[in-house]
C-alpha cells in the first residue's frame, strides 16, 4: 500500500509560549516520518511562530498549500503543542476544501513546568478546538487519551488506527467495482443499490458472462499471458487431480478478468458463480478470485457487491486480504460459536499454512455442492482446506433502499481449532455475546454473507464509515 500523506496543523495562541510550538513541531515530524508517513505542513519561516497557525493569514496560508496538495493529502492532524487558536485552525480546514479524516492531538503538561514560561493549556485548548471543529461541521477523531505524548506507544498506535481510517475512506471514496454477471437467479438476498453506492464515491462497472466468455474462447493456446496465469495458478495452491483442460479454461478467464480489472482500475470484483459458470463453460471461478482477493483485489462471489465493500474496507484498513463467508452452522450446543463456510474461493493466506501434507492446508479441487446438478467435471477450480486460527474483524455492508441509508454491522472474535469434519473452505467462529448479533441480523434484514479480515480494525473500520462515511453502523460487542 502507498504511504499515507497527512497535512499537519501546528496550533498556537498568541499569549501562551510560542517556544512550544518550535519544538512541538519537531516532535511530531519526527514521528511521523518514523512511522513512514508523509507530511504536508507550512514553512516554519512564514511567521515568527515556527510556522504554526494562529492569524487569518496563517489559516489561508495553510490553506493554499493544502488545497495545492489536495490529490496527495489523506487526512489532516492538529497537534497542539500550547492552547492553539480554535479559528484559525478551523478556518484553515473549511479554505482548503478537503473533506478527509482530522485527528486531533494535544501535548501534555509537565508538572515541573508549570510556570508561564512553560505551560501548555492543551489539555484546555483541544476543547476549545473540537468545539469549533463541531460547529464548522468538520468531522474528527479523538486520540485515546485527552494528552498525550507523541512520542508515546499511545499516540503512536493512535496514529497507526487513524491512518488505517485515513485508508478505508479515501479506498471506499474512489472505489471502483465490478459486477461479472447477474446475480444468481434464486439470490434475491444480494440486491443492492448502485445509487446509493454512487452517492458515497463508489462505483461499480459491468461485464456480462457472455462477453466473459466470448473473450476467453478467442484466446490462443500459444499466448504468452496464458501460459503466465498457468505457472500462477500451479505455484499457488497444490492442483494434483485437476484436469488440464479444467485449468486452462480457469487459467484463461484469469487473463480476461486481469485485463479487464487493469483497464477499469478496479478496486475488486463479485462474480457470478453458479450456475452459468459450470453449465456454459464448465469450471468454477473460485481459483481466480482467490488468487486476486490474496493480493489485495477482493473478489466476492454470487455477485455480492456490499459483501465485496465490507471486505475492501477491512482490506484497505489492515493490508490483509479479506473473505466472503456464510454464517453457515451452528456448532453443537455453544451459542457464541457458528461454522462459517464458503464453497471456496477463500484467499491463500487465510488457510491453515503448511506443505501439502498438512490437514486443512488449501488445494484446488472440485466444487462438492453443484457437481450434484451439473457434474464434476465441469466444477473444478474451488480452493478447499481449513481456516487457520486467528483473530478477526467482521463486517457486513448493505444498502437501505426504501430509507436510502447504506447500513453496516461489524465486530471483532476470533477462529478457533475446535474439532470440525467437513468439505469446502471453512472454520469455526467464536464471538462473545453471538445469539444477540445473530438476532440483530435477522430482525434487520441483514444478509447471510459477511466479510472477515484476519485482524484487529473493527474500531478502525467503524470510525471510518459512521464518522467519515455518514453511513448506519452497528458495532457488536
Amino acid at each position: 500500500m502507498k504511504p499515507v500523506t497527512l497535512g499537519v496543523i501546528v496550533g498556537n495562541r498568541g499569549f501562551f509560549p510560542a517556544h512550544l510550538c518550535k519544538t512541538g513541531r519537531e516532535t511530531i515530524l519526527k514521528v511521523l516520518a518514523a512511522e513512514g508517513i508523509k507530511a504536508v505542513i507550512v514553512d516554519e519561516n512564514i511567521n515568527d511562530k515556527s510556522g504554526s497557525l494562529e492569524s487569518l493569514n496563517d489559516a489561508h496560508q495553510c490553506a493554499d498549500l493544502f488545497r495545492k496538495h489536495s490529490s496527495e493529502i489523506d487526512g489532516i492532524l492538529i497537534t497542539l503543542p500550547n492552547f492553539g487558536d480554535e479559528r484559525a485552525i478551523s478556518n484553515a480546514i473549511r479554505w482548503s476544501g478537503l473533506n478527509v479524516p482530522v485527528l486531533v492531538q494535544a501535548f501534555p503538561d509537565d508538572m515541573t513546568k508549570m510556570s508561564i514560561t512553560d505551560r501548555r493549556d492543551s489539555f484546555c485548548g483541544k476543547m476549545s478546538c473540537c468545539n469549533n471543529l463541531t460547529q464548522y461541521g468538520i468531522s474528527y477523531t479523538l486520540t485515546s487519551l485527552h494528552t498525550v505524548d507523541p512520542e508515546s506507544e499511545s499516540f503512536k498506535a493512535d496514529l497507526r488506527n487513524f491512518v488505517a481510517t485515513c485508508r478505508v475512506v479515501s479506498g471506499l471514496r474512489n472505489a471502483r467495482f465490478g459486477a461479472i454477471g447477474a446475480r444468481p437467479a434464486p439470490f434475491n438476498t444480494v440486491r443492492y443499490s448502485e445509487k446509493l453506492l454512487e452517492r458515497t464515491g463508489i462505483s461499480v462497472e459491468t461485464f456480462d458472462l457472455s462477453e466473459l466468455f466470448g473473450s476467453a474462447g478467442r484466446i490462443k493456446a500459444d499466448d504468452p499471458k496464458l501460459k503466465a496465469k498457468l505457472e500462477e495458478m500451479q505455484a499457488y495452491v497444490p492442483t494434483k487431480g485437476v484436469p488440464g483442460e479444467a485449468m486452462t479454461r480457469m487459467a484463461k478467464l484469469g487473463v480476461v478478468i486481469d485485463t479487464w480489472v487493469e483497464e477499469k482500475q478496479l478496486s475488486g470484483t463479485a462474480l457470478q458463480c453458479w450456475t452459468a459458470m459450470e453449465e456454459f463453460y464448465g469450471v468454477v471461478p473460485c481459483t481466480i478470485m482467490s488468487m486476486m482477493s490474496n493480493k489485495l483485489i477482493p473478489s466476492a462471489c454470487e455477485t455480492d457487491i456490499t459483501g465485496l465493500v465490507g471486505m475492501a474496507a477491512m482490506a484497505f484498513a489492515s493490508g490483509k486480504p479479506s473473505a466472503l463467508v456464510d454464517w453457515n452452522n451452528n456448532y453443537g450446543e455453544d451459542p457464541n460459536k457458528a461454522v462459517i463456510f464458503h464453497c471456496s474461493n477463500l484467499p491463500k493466506d487465510l488457510f491453515v499454512q503448511s506443505s501439502i501434507s498438512v490437514e486443512g492446508a488449501p488445494k484446488m479441487d472440485y466444487q462438492e455442492i453443484i457437481a450434484g446438478t451439473v457434474g464434476k467435471n465441469n466444477t473444478f477450480g474451488t480452493i478447499v482446506g481449513r481456516l487457520q486460527a486467528v483473530p478477526i474483524s467482521y463486517c457486513r455492508v448493505a444498502t437501505d433502499d426504501l430509507n436510502a441509508d447504506i447500513s453496516v454491522y461489524l465486530g471483532e472474535g476470533e477462529l478457533t481449532d475446535d474439532t470440525l469434519k467437513t468439505f469446502g473452505g471453512y472454520g469455526v467462529i467464536h464471538i462473545p455475546e453471538m445469539q444477540n448479533l445473530l438476532s440483530y441480523i435477522c430482525e434487520n434484514g441483514f444478509e447471510h454473507h459477511v466479510a472477515i479480515n484476519p485482524s484487529k480494525v473493527a474500531g478502525v473500520v467503524d470510525e471510518a464509515m459512521s464518522k467519515y462515511m455518514g453511513w448506519s453502523v452497528y458495532r457488536h460487542s
